[in-house]
């Protein structure tokens, strides 16, 4: 059977706003379900461990998908998720591959925390596939490679675009955008011409998608590289 570590964010607070944030409650709950429903072994962590927060926004009607509403009445994947690995505790060896979910607070704690650069780095190392979603490659940013490299440089990648993130009036509160941070560090980026659409891609071991619309097509990308 196939494992994948998905690892969420530990983070709640939407920067000095006095918001909350998290992670995007479909961002989850579509890749869940595209692991479970191929029959892929899942195991959830986070920097903290426990119950991750998210985002209130995405438990809202107008944000809520038919992936959400399954989670929503999964009582065993409300307590798998209540229950998540400090991120510290795992280990790279026990997996096939490691997938980010994004929202916003990723960009607050795993863009900068050590266990996840060290469990990317393996994973890599392994030539096991690293994938991220729509914030999530935010934990690419400071992952270098044996050469000192930044491992996005001269790979095409995407990632939550700078008119997205100004759409949703958070441009100024976030603690970076990530299309710029991606595009400073080399990295070839792309992406659809229209905002909130689906788009995904792959470079090697990397596979990143563009935003909410992104998640269940990135968690398909990564399985059909799985099965390769």
């Amino acid at each position: 059977m196939m494992k994948v570590l998905m690892v969420l964010t530990s983070h709640d607070a939407m920067g000095d706003t006095g918001h909350k944030t998290g992670f995007w409650l479909e961002e989850f709950a579509a890749p869940y379900y595209v692991f479970r429903d191929a029959g892929v072994e899942v195991t959830l962590a986070s920097p903290a461990g426990g119950q991750p927060p998210v985002d209130p926004n995405s438990t809202t009607e107008e944000a809520s998908t038919d992936e959400t509403r399954r989670f929503e009445s999964d009582e065993a994947a409300k307590t798998q998720l209540a229950n998540t690995l400090p991120l510290s505790t795992v280990n790279a060896g026990d997996f096939d591959a490691i997938f980010y979910p994004g929202g916003h607070g990723p960009l607050w704690d795993l863009t900068n925390d050590a266990d996840s650069q060290r469990l990317i780095r393996e994973f890599l190392a392994a030539e096991k596939p690293v994938a991220t979603v729509c914030h999530a490659p935010t934990v690419l940013l400071n992952v270098k490679d044996e050469n000192g490299r930044s491992i996005v440089d001269g790979r095409r990648v995407t990632g939550f675009a700078n008119s997205e993130e100004e759409a949703v009036g958070l441009s100024s509160v976030v603690p970076h955008l990530l299309q710029d941070e991606l595009v400073r560090l080399g990295g070839i980026y792309e992406r659809n011409d229209t905002d909130f659409a689906p788009f995904q891609l792959r470079d090697g071991l990397l596979i990143t998608g563009q935003n909410p619309a992104s998640s269940a097509p990135t968690a398909k990308l990564l399985l059909s590289v799985l099965q390769e």
